[in-house]
């Protein structure tokens, strides 16, 4: 069971895929997430690496689940954490993260990621 919270922007679907797979920008728009390190840059199926979190811990990261332009899952230390998601909306797109039940206070720290990620998807979708 997941907790889901979305954030409808003006910004392209394709900027706001961007955001969402780049790991160097991940430190931009992630509350949680201080560094990354990841080979390729851009997220794929099967990606690994690891984040840093804010008191210092490197943890380990895979991405579990991968639809090119769509969706991405991962977990993290092993432990299957956030869903990410982008969709067509009337004023552009919607981004939605999809949370774990039993992790439901995360959701705020992702409704700030949302307004974050939507600042850097609008800055990549002005020509």
């Amino acid at each position: 069971m997941m907790v889901h919270v979305s954030l409808a922007m003006a910004a392209t679907v394709t900027a706001a895929w961007d955001v969402l797979i780049d790991t160097q920008k991940w430190p931009q728009w992630g509350p949680s997430v201080r560094a990354v390190e990841s080979s390729p840059r851009y997220l794929c199926a099967g990606s690994i690496g690891r984040v840093q979190a804010p008191l210092g811990v490197w943890l380990p990261f895979e991405v579990t689940e991968f639809e090119e332009g769509k969706s991405w899952a991962w977990k993290v230390a092993g432990v299957p954490t956030t869903t990410h998601a982008v969709e067509n909306d009337p004023i552009g797109c919607k981004v939605t993260f999809g949370v774990p039940y039993l992790a439901a206070p995360y959701a705020l720290i992702c409704r700030a990621a949302l307004k974050r990620i939507e600042r850097l998807a609008l800055d990549a979708s002005i020509p």
